[in-house]
């Protein structure tokens, strides 16, 4: 019931955000599919719609107050990022991974995203690791889940862009986009006691780098995904519902 109210009050407020002006992306440049897409986003991302839930089209092109097309067109795209299944017959359903395909995800990222941070060393100007150091110290400072994993996703993701790869960029982000609900269970479970030794390691990540160790920010960086990939693997009940339709990484239209 009050998961209910929740995604009722989020998409009610997400619909007046597409009904207002966009100050930040005229309309001109920014088309309705565009934000349509970063509505249903911000839904699975925040966990409104969560993993393995089915996705109303024609109640979200009614609630956002467009036709089906913009809504079946920002589904495509979210399928291509790695939040949506397009199920020919059935619809479009959140994405959702079993243990398994979620500890493979981590050991991809064990070996990506170190790779991208060492690329990023190179060109990060003080004001980067600035930036990255102030988002530690906001994350250390809140208590709100919801917070902690948007500042989370934050640093790591500006922690990459310097490096100037794309194509790397695009899988990481896409690999954080499946994990992300995986992630907050997990946060949740351990609560702040448990929260230490992630400030911790995001410090050390900070001080090589303010060194100029590059090499050593990614071994830190390895070993932060590595410990959350032993710790997720003992943590089964964050995966226990298994019948809900698991996300593919080549699109099937609908």
């Amino acid at each position: 019931m009050e998961q209910g109210r929740k995604q009722e009050r989020r998409i009610s407020t997400l619909a007046q955000r597409l009904a207002a002006p966009d100050s930040e992306h005229p309309e001109s440049t920014r088309s309705t599919s565009d934000r349509v897409r970063e509505a249903i986003r911000e839904l699975i991302l925040s966990g409104v719609l969560s993993p393995g839930s089915r996705i109303g089209q024609d109640e979200l092109a009614l609630r956002f107050s467009v036709s089906r097309l913009p809504v079946r067109e920002a589904l495509n795209r979210l399928e291509s990022d790695g939040l949506v299944v397009l199920k020919r017959n059935s619809g479009a359903w959140v994405a959702k991974l079993d243990l398994a395909e979620c500890l493979e995800v981590y050991q991809i990222r064990e070996r990506l995203e170190p790779l991208a941070l060492l690329q990023a060393a190179k060109n990060m100007q003080s004001a980067d690791i600035d930036r990255l150091s102030q988002l530690v110290t906001e994350m250390a400072a809140t208590a709100d889940s919801e917070t902690f994993l948007r500042l989370d996703r934050e640093f790591h993701l500006a922690s990459y862009r310097p490096a100037g790869m794309h194509q790397l960029f695009q899988m990481t982000e896409r690999f954080w986009n499946s994990t992300q609900h995986y992630r907050r269970a997990f946060i949740k479970l351990q609560g702040q006691e448990g929260s230490w030794i992630i400030h911790a390691e995001h410090r050390l990540i900070i001080d090589a780098l303010r060194r100029g160790d590059s090499e050593g920010a990614a071994h830190l960086l390895q070993e932060h995904i590595r410990r959350t990939r032993f710790e997720l693997a003992r943590r089964e009940e964050i995966f226990a519902d298994k019948g809900s339709p698991k996300p593919r990484y080549r699109s099937n239209k609908a």
